[in-house]
């Protein structure tokens, strides 16, 4: 959903994280907001929950000092911070014992302890394993005698997924990965790929350092490298030799370059080689230094740090540094040797595959913060039929809710009986309807006995609530008020919201779950509702879209342009907005001295950590619960902080199957961890309405293809701010193409439905014309992300990985193998520069998806394609077949159509394809369908194994780059009458085969020849 983006933006935190303030971090003590309160116009109004009638009124505004933390300096910013590679003596390795797989030794510390940024851990156990023919693990933890003695949180298993040790498989020996060590001065290892001698991991020339809160190691990188992931921020694909990206889950909306609201510690790094002819000696080559057309070759492989502590990860440019407040080294290394191997090995082996989706989540999805009710919600839907727009699903923000409680509709706006109508006509057109859950829960004013509310009191009658250090409730604040947040550490948080979700579901039959908030967020530092619930419900501290002074006027760039009288009326108030805020609320200075948290040996301090990560919030404390909040099983938040977006899923997940049985649950959640995708797909967040954000749309669907949750999307057209025609018209054409399709703005920003501009409504139908006819070859993308690991969304440089000329082409991609997709990613342009990749030498043909005529193109050039307003540039690799079906206004419609094959030829005159087919639904299927289509010597082969009864008949069948006019054709050596050629383009058309095929599509093998 996404509002957080207003509560950094109006709380000002980007300059707030450098102000001392006196609020506390201790949750213990809570956060007396009683004193100097700032009121609001109260908000009364009248509902029904659970039979009772309710007024409620909003009779206090929380201050927003209530989210200022002490003004702290990362230490990567700070040029006085101490230096642990020059202070602290590094570890030497002793009693080294060879196991089957492997190795142990015991680190001891070479040296007097620094505890520069805690304390230092004397003994460290070292065990190495080779756990797989493709996986290496190196873990350095502290070493005990026994279970009593235990300071430092290690990551269980129970919580995220412990790839298995010790296992000893047939191939493991042809493992590509050697391990290497020495204590030369001090220890340090190395992991080197076998066949080329090539050192991936290398922590020579620095020192381990492990305290109780800082932990660092160091590892070589090679000048110039090619390194992706390191989730989650908002930064171009290849992340470049001068970036720190920070794994801290933050509710900061989609700051450039900051952390946001996921933890991926992962990463490929590519490196291309160069062989000498003459002397056959191989060379590092540099992207920079590369040429079109050269030849290259490459190799990938791929790190995961299983650690769920705040972390940071320098890209400097000749290493990268690891910092970690907690845990353990965990280090995973994965030998690929191309980033498809490296993806695979990753999800098979380390963290799970994702879910298989339902088919109708392809459709497209339309949704907005500010949809009052459910006829404005019906209204919506019927208008995209009366423009002939694809809707697959509509969504609602909290508007739905009562008082922005979970599990509740309000009943004067969204009465359960007029919704069970409108999901009942939803239903019978195909149609589907997501709501949003957050991650807090509303609890009751104590003096209000009407203020019951029966999600709380269930849950706080198991026990499933995040507590103090005390014992007491830890009580934050979100959208209702004043709240409290699962502990899913406990036995019975699954169960109660399974029972949460199923009570709300008896009542409204939605179809899936938007999961928001899961960082998890709270609106203030510390337990601020300790002895402040009398006041609730309460105002957030900042104002909502369209409150006075928060009033939205923003739009992209280029507006003044077309737009000049408006945009200058909406620049003049947007000024006289901020500058009446500024004088409201005077920015902090730099002068204001900095926090610093000193050492005390032996101590953790959790609220304030002597090392200071990059953290685009400052604080750990800030916008979100503190670190001192303490799960039922004595681990404090500071450990898990990082997890709690992964298992508010899984929990949503075992909720769905119970509450949907049998059907694959459809969960798009905010918050993620490595593994997160086994339960649901990711949307980018609170984006804003620029093109900058629909470039950087690209590599986020790129980096989350690499972290294993290829259901992924943004907000279409913006988020935050207005949108206008010309941003709604590339955005929606370009995200036809992403996985997950939707649209969704801020509440008072203008309309941006695709119907609004008449020429958005005429690319959108463009565009999901092709996306729709295309739905069984996504669905079949799918269907091999979820059973081998393989990427849907794709960067040139995996289709070509020895061309290192597109290392860093991030404005194009592949969609599958097949498609390629270059839209336009700026304002006011009306072509686009389009890289034909493996033209020249790879004899790589690319066919012009409306023309269907092949590309010229020369090796690296960048040809220059017309893009006027509503046209997207789509282009068919030549080698493949593409199985479509008929573009309908449903995806239950278009399922049930016609099938059609679009055949692509190669140089060579070949081609191949598959297509999936299940019954789109169901956890587990009964019967399933493969068909494998091969193209050669002028014949089109179709083969079917499988069971599934897909009884559509093919209509027609295209087949691209035929050099000439064929005198026959024939399906099963009976003559096809209905074969058209066009000698321009070179494409076959044959149509009219539905007589031919009636019983089925596939129901039968069968042979299309041309001779």
């Amino acid at each position: 959903m996404g509002r957080s983006i207003w509560a950094a933006a109006l709380l000002g935190i980007s300059s707030l994280v450098h102000a001392q303030s006196s609020s506390s971090a201790n949750a213990a003590d809570g956060l007396s907001v009683t004193s100097a309160p700032v009121t609001a116009s109260p908000t009364v109004g009248t509902a029904t929950v659970n039979g009772t009638a309710t007024t409620y009124s909003v009779q206090f505004t929380v201050p927003a000092s209530a989210d200022v933390g002490p003004n702290v300096l990362p230490n990567i910013k700070d040029p006085s911070a101490r230096q642990a590679q020059t202070l602290c003596p590094g570890y030497t390795a002793s009693d080294v014992q060879r196991t089957e797989n492997g190795l142990t030794a015991t680190l001891n510390l070479a040296g007097s302890a620094c505890n520069v940024y805690g304390t230092d851990i004397e003994t460290l156990a070292l065990a190495v394993d080779i756990q797989s023919a493709h996986r290496l693990r190196v873990s350095i933890q502290p070493a005990y005698l026994d279970n009593s003695n235990r300071s430092q949180y290690i990551l269980p298993d129970n919580l995220i997924h412990l790839p298995e040790q010790g296992v000893v498989q047939s191939d493991t020996q042809d493992v590509d990965l050697q391990f290497s060590w020495s204590n030369d001065p001090t220890f340090y290892f190395t992991v080197l790929r076998k066949s080329t001698g090539d050192v991936l991991i290398d922590t020579r020339g620095s020192v381990l350092v492990y305290e109780n809160q800082f932990i660092e190691f160091v590892s070589q990188l090679p000048e110039s490298y090619n390194l992706y992931g390191m989730g989650e921020q908002i930064h171009g694909f290849r992340l470049g030799n001068n970036y720190t990206t920070t794994f801290y889950a933050a509710d900061a909306g989609d700051p450039i370059d900051g952390n946001i609201y996921g933890v991926h510690p992962t990463y490929l790094e590519t490196r291309y080689f160069e062989t000498d002819a003459e002397t056959g000696e191989r060379s590092l080559v540099s992207t920079e230094d590369a040429v079109a057309n050269g030849t290259y070759e490459s190799a990938s492989h791929g790190v995961y740090v299983r650690n769920a502590h705040a972390m940071e990860a320098l890209l400097l440019p000749s290493n990268i540094t690891w910092r970690a407040l907690g845990g353990s080294i965990d280090l995973y290394v994965f030998d690929g040797p191309t980033q498809d191997a490296v993806t695979k090995q990753y999800q098979l082996g380390a963290i799970g595959l994702p879910a298989m989706q339902q088919y109708w989540t392809f459709g497209f999805h339309q949704c907005r913060w500010g949809y009052k009710n459910w006829t404005e919600l019906e209204d919506v839907v019927n208008t995209y039929r009366d423009f002939n727009i694809p809707l697959e699903t509509v969504w609602t923000d909290i508007d739905y809710m009562f008082q922005y409680r979970d599990f509740t509709n309000d009943q004067n706006t969204y009465p359960y009986p007029a919704g069970q109508a409108f999901m009942e006509r939803l239903h019978a057109n195909g149609q589907h309807y997501v709501p949003i859950v957050d991650s807090a829960i509303y609890i009751p004013n104590p003096n209000n006995a009407s203020d019951a509310y029966s999600v709380y009191t269930d849950g706080n009658d198991s026990g499933v609530f995040l507590n103090n250090p005390d014992g007491t409730q830890y009580i934050g604040e979100v959208w209702p008020g004043y709240t409290v947040f699962p502990d899913w550490h406990t036995e019975n948080a699954s169960s109660w919201w399974t029972r949460s979700m199923q009570q709300h579901h008896d009542q409204i039959p939605w179809d899936g779950i938007w999961i928001d908030m899961s960082e998890v967020s709270s609106f203030c530092v510390g337990s601020c509702g300790t002895h402040n619930l009398s006041l609730n419900p309460v105002h957030p501290s900042f104002g909502l879209p369209g409150e006075a002074g928060s009033v939205v006027y923003g739009y992209p760039e280029g507006y003044n342009l077309t737009n000049a009288t408006e945009a200058a009326t909406a620049s003049s108030l947007a000024l006289a907005q901020a500058s009446s805020a500024s004088a409201a609320s005077p920015p902090r200075t730099a002068t204001t001295p900095y926090f610093s948290s000193a050492v005390t040996p032996g101590v953790r301090n959790v609220n304030q950590p002597p090392y200071v990560i990059n953290h685009i919030q400052g604080d750990l404390a800030v916008h979100a619960v503190s670190p001192n909040a303490t799960h039922h099983d004595g681990v404090e938040e500071y450990d898990v902080h990082n997890l709690f977006g992964h298992q508010i899923l899984n929990a949503t997940y075992q909720a769905l199957l119970s509450v949907i049985p049998d059907k694959r649950p459809f969960i798009i959640g905010r918050s993620t961890f490595a593994g997160s995708g086994r339960w649901a797909g990711h949307w980018g967040g609170d984006n804003a309405s620029l093109f900058a954000y629909m470039y950087f749309s690209i590599s986020q669907a790129l980096s989350f293809g690499l972290f294993g949750i290829p259901m992924f999307g943004v907000d279409t057209c913006g988020f935050n701010g207005n949108s206008d025609e010309e941003l709604c018209n590339r955005w929606m054409q370009l995200s036809a193409f992403f996985p997950f399709y939707r649209n969704h703005n801020v509440l008072s920003a203008i309309s941006q439905e695709a119907y609004v501009w008449e020429s958005v409504a005429e690319a959108s139908r463009t565009a999901m014309t092709i996306r729709y006819s295309l739905l069984p070859y996504m669905y079949t993308l799918f269907y091999y992300a979820t059973t081998t690991g393989s990427t849907v969304m794709r960067a040139l440089a995996w289709e070509f990985p020895n061309d290192p000329t597109l290392a860093a082409v991030d404005s194009q991609f592949l969609l599958g193998p097949a498609l390629l997709v270059a839209p336009v990613l700026g304002q006011g342009l009306d072509s686009v520069g389009v890289v034909f990749p493996g033209v020249g030498a790879q004899g790589e043909v690319w066919y012009d998806w409306y023309s269907q005529m092949a590309m010229d193109a020369q090796p690296g050039e960048n040809v220059s394609i017309p893009a006027p307003l509503g046209h997207i540039p789509v282009f068919i690799r030549g080698g493949y077949v593409l199985p479509q079906q008929e573009a309908l206004y449903t995806t239950t419609e278009s399922r049930n159509s016609s099938w059609s094959l679009l055949a692509a030829l190669s140089s060579a005159g070949t081609a191949t394809g598959q297509v999936y087919i299940d019954d789109g639904a169901s956890v587990v299927q009964e019967s399933t369908l493969l068909v494998d289509f091969t193209v050669g010597n002028g014949s089109l082969w179709a083969s079917a194994r499988g069971t599934y009864e897909d009884t559509n008949a093919l209509a027609n069948v295209t087949i691209l780059g035929v050099a000439s006019e064929p005198t026959s054709v024939t399906l099963n050596g009976q003559t096809i009458t209905g074969a058209e050629y066009n000698s321009t383009s070179k494409v076959l058309s044959i149509k009219g085969l539905q007589s031919a095929t009636s019983s089925g599509a596939w129901a039968q093998d069968w042979v299309l020849s041309w001779a």
